[in-house]
């Protein structure tokens, strides 16, 4: 991945993070509303895990994989916010290669494995729906704890793949990220490398890691809604649907909004693959 040789170049060691550069007069109101955010976020998500861990009624499936979101969201913010309050308060937006990477890495990681949670989410409300009677013994603790720890080993395993390319590249032209994170997109569009294997194995780690768990999670709630819908009693489906409602409005939102990035973002034209992601500006979903 290296540029070709003969090449006089000077080798970039830093990146700018362009962000919100063009609204000074309005930075101080940014930092307020971002700041707000993520206190609200970290405050919410922190006693959502506290209190499945304090309530022993809440030890239950649901709210043991609501739990562990709760947890994946709080680092999942904390690799973001921060960043961008800092550059509001100090007006640095400069970030190293080596730090751009490791945030990429980080909220690949966590959009990642969140898609998997979503999806082991979706299928346990399956069971608790159209399988009320077998839910017990195939939801127990120990296989609660293996679909957690696989959610979290995926998304880790197929972005420190990208990574690890990612960080072979060189950066010698321009060095301005018009964004206020490392997303993939904007990173690779600044090398100076050959970026053809890394686009490619981002592609193939996308279809792998990141097709299965939308589709386990689209099956699930074909099967639950078609459940519901053959429920005679008003009530029983009110109270059906009222079990996995706000889930669904999780999975709805958080895919819409994967999908709406992906397809308005795919640059063809260049060469360029948009890693298929979480939330906002398409980290790797894989």
């Amino acid at each position: 991945m290296a540029p070709e040789k003969g090449e006089n170049q000077t080798f970039i060691t830093e990146f700018i993070l362009l962000g919100f550069g063009n609204l000074l007069e309005l930075q101080i109101l940014l930092f307020i509303t971002f700041l707000l955010i993520y206190i609200g976020t970290m405050a919410g998500n922190i006693l959502i895990a506290v209190l499945v861990v304090a309530d022993e009624h809440l030890h239950t499936p649901m709210y043991f994989f609501l739990g562990n979101l709760s947890c994946l969201e709080t680092c999942y913010t904390s690799t973001i916010l921060p960043r961008i309050l800092a550059s509001l308060l100090t007006g640095d937006r400069n970030i190293s290669v080596i730090g751009c990477i490791v945030q990429y890495y980080f909220f690949g990681c966590l959009a990642a494995s969140e898609c998997y949670l979503l999806a082991v989410m979706s299928y346990d409300r399956y069971l608790a729906i159209c399988k009320p009677l077998h839910y017990i013994a195939l939801m127990n603790g120990r296989i609660c704890l293996q679909l957690a720890a696989v959610s979290w080993m995926s998304g880790f395993m197929a972005t420190t793949v990208v990574t690890c390319l990612m960080s072979q590249l060189y950066f010698c032209g321009p060095n301005e990220i018009n964004h206020f994170l490392c997303d993939f997109t904007p990173v690779i569009k600044l090398s100076c490398s050959d970026t053809s294997l890394i686009i490619l194995v981002t592609f193939i780690l996308c279809s792998i890691f990141t097709l299965p768990p939308f589709l386990l999670t689209l099956t699930s709630y074909v099967f639950i809604i078609s459940t519901i819908l053959r429920i005679p009693s008003t009530t029983g489906r009110r109270k059906a649907f009222s079990i996995c409602s706000s889930h669904l409005i999780m999975v709805t939102m958080y895919y819409g909004t994967l999908f709406f990035q992906l397809t308005s973002r795919w640059p063809i034209a260049h060469g360029n693959v948009s890693f298929l992601g979480g939330h906002g500006d398409l980290p790797p979903g894989v």
